[in-house]
């Protein structure tokens, strides 16, 4: 099978190439730098250069590819939030998805006539800030700023569906990976003996393993019943305060410094409510399919990343 994917160099994306030419898949990545994504994807996977949130050439490319992986989008965390990088988080998730779209709907079929397939990143962050309660798919989104995102982002996904293409909406979660991520900002201070929960710890964190998101990004792509949004989260969400405590027994270290609310908003602006605030999300779509997840609990994903 020829998967067209977008972010296929990042953290998230690199993994699920790897798994891809393990299988015996052929990926052909969408990169803005085409030399460095030959270079660190290695052997066997067909790199095109072009700009997801611009139409052009490589948009020809989708239509020779069995199905789409879309990961790209800015990350929520990479500056200070202000008007002109909000227009960034949206653009480079709308208007890239319109064209993947646009792409798909040119060419809907396979050569053997079956329905292609877009599997389109979301986040769990639909929701909006939530309390204790279970969310699970069939939980009606937030009125926030994210979650209007999101909204609009898996409906420019759904667009395709009009064409007869399968089209699923992952909301990815918190993913664990000491490579970057949530996970990788934390491991220092905690090292350092500093770590512990933030704000009240009460919130909830809904958290998955890298090698169960990349997981069920596959598991969408394979599975013919798997369609709309599906949450990519582990089963056993957890508090900030409980994630602390597991992170620093991983770690052997104590858990006990608070980080305090307005001190992560004065590092990280309106971002840094992502972290005070939390959503117990679960993976509800995901085990009535029959996803096997490897990493259920946080201290069986803790000791494997940090072991």
């Amino acid at each position: 099978m020829r998967v067209f994917l977008t972010g296929g160099t990042g953290l998230i994306g690199s993994r699920i190439v790897q798994k891809l030419r393990a299988r015996g898949d052929v990926p052909v990545v969408l990169s803005r730098s085409a030399g460095p994504a030959r270079q660190k994807l290695g052997e066997g996977v067909e790199v095109v250069e072009g700009d997801p949130m611009l139409a052009g050439d490589w948009m020809a490319k989708v239509e020779g590819c069995d199905a789409v992986l879309h990961l790209a989008g800015e990350n929520v965390f990479s500056k200070r939030w202000n008007p002109a990088f909000e227009q960034l988080l949206v653009d480079s998730r709308i208007q890239s998805t319109n064209n993947i779209a646009q792409a798909l709907m040119r060419s809907p079929r396979r050569a053997d006539g079956s329905p292609k397939t877009l599997v389109n990143a979301s986040a769990i962050g639909i929701y909006g800030p939530h309390g204790d309660e279970e969310l699970t798919e069939e939980s009606p989104p937030g009125s926030d700023f994210l979650a209007k995102l999101c909204v609009d982002w898996e409906a420019a996904a759904r667009a395709v569906e009009a064409a007869g293409v399968r089209s699923t909406q992952v909301r990815v979660g918190i993913v664990l990976d000491k490579k970057g991520g949530a996970l990788a900002k934390l491991l220092t201070p905690f090292k350092m003996f500093v770590g512990g929960p933030v704000g009240s710890g009460k919130q909830y964190m809904a958290w998955i393993h890298h090698d169960d998101i990349v997981g069920l990004f596959l598991f969408a792509l394979d599975t013919p019943g798997c369609v709309g949004p599906i949450n990519g989260t582990a089963p056993n969400p957890v508090t900030n305060r409980d994630f602390s405590k597991a992170l620093g027994k991983a770690l052997h270290r104590p858990a006990i410094l608070p980080t305090p609310g307005f001190a992560l908003k004065l590092l990280l602006g309106k971002a840094g409510e992502l972290v005070t605030n939390g959503q117990r999300v679960v993976p509800q779509k995901a085990l009535a399919l029959g996803y096997p997840f490897r990493y259920p609990t946080l201290d069986g994903a803790l000791a494997e990343i940090c072991g």
